[in-house]
């Protein structure tokens, strides 16, 4: 079988910054840095930023640009090894052990060899990432981390700090090549400095006008340039009111691509009364915007028209 070989890293900031708008993805230059720093020095990378930014979409798009597998590990409190690492495959090796007794084959000694091997074994998205034994390493995507316990942050210290895992069965296994790795948070709670200083670090923020215009041209090119730029100004307006929970870049997307199919080319205030459930997630966000201030926000969206001065917000 063919050893590990290394990416093809891209050579300078600009080229990984076009690789990730190849795969629609716009990334700044904040951003871009940060990636292109992780790729060199063989560093996790950190992101953090409100939930709907797009901190998953930057793995998906770096895995896709350097043409490699995604492996994700999805977290959620009560997260443990069994589900993040490895298990033993307990009901086959009890089957195993019960085809030994019919065959009058048992050992105990000669058993427990046989049945805690790798055939046995059920691996994980963290053991997986670092068992490649061809092929280019994989990017590792170690999704909402602060969704797990503090426990399993502390197992994560050696992974990330060597690149090894060690099973008691089996010993120590160590990446040949360290995969990609990429830790996104939406700061639920505070994620200790040890496991931080262990990553080069990036703040996600919502994008401005601009940005998430591109985006929305990217992601949803059935949308007309006017529906665009109506979509994108109101949500930008929309973020600037007092609301439980902020309508991230995954919702404008979703609300585009909502207007789409219902043949939409531009905004009015009945249409997006009946879909505000697309972009907020809260009853009394909903009625807090729903009628009146509908209207307010969309008439200061649309001021924002091609060569007309944008006023600056907060």
């Amino acid at each position: 079988m063919a050893g590990v070989r290394a990416l093809a890293l891209p050579e300078s900031i600009d080229e990984l910054q076009q690789q990730l708008a190849r795969q629609h993805y716009v990334a700044d230059r904040a951003l871009s840095v940060s990636a292109y720093l992780a790729l060199k020095l063989k560093r996790p990378l950190f992101l953090e930023g409100e939930a709907g930014v797009g901190k998953t979409e930057v793995a998906k798009a770096l895995a896709a640009a350097l043409g490699t597998e995604l492996i994700r590990l999805q977290c959620y409190e009560g997260l443990d090894i069994n589900h993040a690492v490895y298990e033993w495959n307990y009901p086959r090796q009890l089957l195993e052990i019960r085809l030994l007794e019919a065959a009058h084959a048992i050992d105990r000694q000669a058993a427990a060899r046989q049945l805690f091997t790798e055939e046995f074994l059920i691996k994980r998205p963290l053991l997986r990432a670092l068992e490649r034994t061809g092929g280019q390493p994989p990017l590792l995507l170690i999704d909402e981390i602060d969704r797990a316990d503090e426990e399993f942050e502390g197992y994560l210290l050696e992974l990330l700090s060597d690149f090894q895992i060690t099973i008691p069965e089996l010993g120590t296994i160590k990446a040949v090549e360290p995969p990609v790795v990429v830790i996104t948070s939406n700061r639920t709670r505070e994620v200790h400095d040890a496991l931080k200083r262990r990553c080069l670090y990036c703040w996600i923020d919502y994008p401005d006008f601009d940005k998430e215009y591109q985006i929305v041209t990217a992601k949803v090119p059935q949308a007309s340039e006017q529906l665009a730029r109506q979509v994108t100004a109101f949500v930008q307006e929309l973020r600037t009111e007092d609301l439980y929970k902020a309508a991230g870049v995954s919702e404008t997307l979703d609300w585009t691509a909502a207007l789409v199919t219902m043949n939409a080319d531009a905004l009015d205030p009945a249409t997006v009364d009946e879909t505000l459930g697309i972009l907020l997630k809260h009853q009394e966000d909903i009625q807090a915007v729903r009628g009146e201030r509908v209207q307010t926000l969309l008439g200061r969206a649309l001021m924002r028209q091609p060569g007309t001065p944008r006023e600056t917000r907060p």
